[in-house]
């Protein structure tokens, strides 16, 4: 018997992706036209329609936000119209929590009878920015989306990337989508009356992605430390642009803005960071837990010998001195079955990437290198570590056998940041 024909079609498709990263002051001032101007940006001779979805914090420090926000699209009425009543959603981790914050908002955008091309805009932090886009990712297959980030992690981290996301099941960011944005305005008047917890806590991005992406970057960090935990503005504004280029640098020419592989250097020091915030019920911020994170991830690239004694103290110096934390006691607690609790991030990480561990770790200062296998030996020396650097214990641990010490690094003008 001849075996049956077999027709085989190959699509390939290519879809570019493109949007403007904008930052500035005086977003929601009427005589500004900036959002007009980017949300006319193709040029298609039509009013936008536009839903807000406000973050309640943001509300509550900025309570004449609706009045300015109305004002300008009134101001701009030939161009922008607004669908609808303002939507308030909670902020922070409780509106990723369950599927309801999404559900409600999905039926926000039905009852508006929004379209493909109508406009989701949304005000707030990373938690708002993600669900919300979660949701209009779904409506229509995807409606358009301005993200407003309003903390400095979301200006320079989660609002300029293409994913969304919710936690369900127990995990972080279980079900999400890839959905680029129209369009990012980020406005630094929004940083200016963040609670001293939040300003300091978006620096953790930056430290991150300038251990495995740009030395001098590093270097500037630990040198502003001190600075930009006493709220320097400009010094502020500095780290979030860098730190938010560098992540749309990567996304741009990694090779997989996706995420289709398995490697995730955007990720580093989360493995760890994700199981803290659920082992903390979400009172660790997320930028709290990726500093403890990256710092952890620090010893361990340091007793692999891919980074310098000098590298590690610099990081840990500079974690302090940004107002960051490096350690908590969580690291040492313990699941049922007295094994580590923080080895369940390895697994769940395993799950989240696709099958495979892959960890990314500086090797050295300002370039990474990936692994496949944590001894979980390791993750214990390397908490015990992490405890004797942050002062409680007796003493300092000698270095590991064959690790190169390196000097001091270099010093690196301000001026050379952008």
């Amino acid at each position: 018997m001849r075996p049956a024909p077999v027709i085989r079609l190959t699509q390939r498709l290519s879809v570019p992706f493109d949007y403007p990263v904008v930052f500035t002051r005086g977003l929601f001032e009427p005589a500004n036209s900036l959002l007009a101007d980017t949300l006319d940006r193709l040029h298609e001779g039509r009013r936008h329609r536009l839903m807000v979805c406000l973050d309640a914090g943001v509300l509550r420090t900025y309570p004449e936000l609706p009045r300015r926000l109305t004002a300008t699209i009134r101001a701009h009425r030939d161009r922008l119209e607004l669908a609808g009543p303002i939507v308030t959603v909670v902020g922070g981790e409780r509106s990723k929590d369950n599927l309801n914050t999404a559900t409600r908002l999905v039926r926000a955008m039905q009852a508006r009878r929004l379209c493909r091309h109508s406009v989701v805009l949304v005000v707030g932090g990373g938690s708002v920015l993600d669900v919300a886009g979660f949701a209009a990712s779904l409506v229509h297959r995807g409606l358009r989306v301005v993200r407003v980030p309003t903390t400095v992690a979301a200006q320079d981290d989660v609002g300029v990337g293409v994913k969304t996301g919710v936690d369900a099941f127990g995990a972080k960011n279980f079900l999400g989508t890839f959905a680029p944005p129209f369009a990012v305005l980020n406005d630094f008047d929004f940083l200016d009356r963040l609670p001293h917890r939040e300003w300091v806590a978006g620096l953790s991005e930056a430290f991150k992605v300038a251990l495995i992406k740009d030395k001098p970057f590093f270097i500037w960090l630990c040198r502003n430390a001190a600075l930009l935990n006493a709220r320097d503005r400009a010094a502020m504004e500095q780290a979030v642009v860098r730190c938010a280029k560098l992540h749309l640098d990567h996304i741009r020419t990694g090779g997989d803005p996706f995420e289709t592989g398995s490697a995730r250097p955007l990720d580093f020091g989360h493995w760890s960071a994700h199981q803290l915030e659920v082992m903390s019920g979400y009172r660790l911020r997320h930028g709290e837990a990726v500093a403890m994170g990256i710092a952890l991830d620090m010893v361990i690239a340091w007793r692999l010998g891919f980074v310098g004694e000098s590298d590690l103290a610099a990081l840990l110096d500079g974690l302090r001195a940004s107002g960051l934390p490096a350690w908590t006691p969580l690291l040492e607690s313990r699941a049922r079955n007295g094994k580590l609790a923080i080895l369940n991030g390895l697994e769940s990480f395993r799950e989240h990437l696709g099958g495979e561990l892959t960890l990314s770790l500086p090797c050295p200062v300002g370039r990474r290198t990936e692994i496949h296998e944590l001894p979980k030996a390791l993750v214990v020396t390397a908490i015990r570590e992490l405890q004797v650097h942050n002062g409680l214990g007796a003493a300092r641990l000698p270095a590991p056998a064959g690790t190169r010490r390196r000097s001091a690094p270099e010093r690196w003008p301000t001026s050379a940041i952008v």
